[in-house]
């Protein structure tokens, strides 16, 4: 799974502590190496290595969240090509 610029992740109960108990976080930048971040509602910003990162998505302590926009573009394309 490819981590890019401007992804949101809902964080899980178990590490909100550990980012300034904030809801979600989104993606600033990705270097390859480490990602920068921003937690909502202006409670922050950060950096962690892309392994950490991906740690915590396998742990289930960060959720993708989709995109509704993307959802839509999708359920449209799909109703196209029928």
């Amino acid at each position: 799974m490819s981590i890019e610029a401007g992804m949101k992740y809902q964080i899980g109960q178990k590490v909100k502590t550990n980012f300034n108990s904030s809801d979600s976080l989104t993606i600033v930048n990705n270097n390859g190496i480490t990602v920068q971040f921003t937690l909502d509602d202006g409670k922050g910003r950060g950096s962690m290595p892309l392994e950490h990162l991906s740690y915590l998505l396998k742990r289930d302590n960060l959720t993708k969240i989709t995109n509704k926009r993307a959802l839509l573009n999708n359920d449209n394309n799909e109703e196209k090509i029928s």
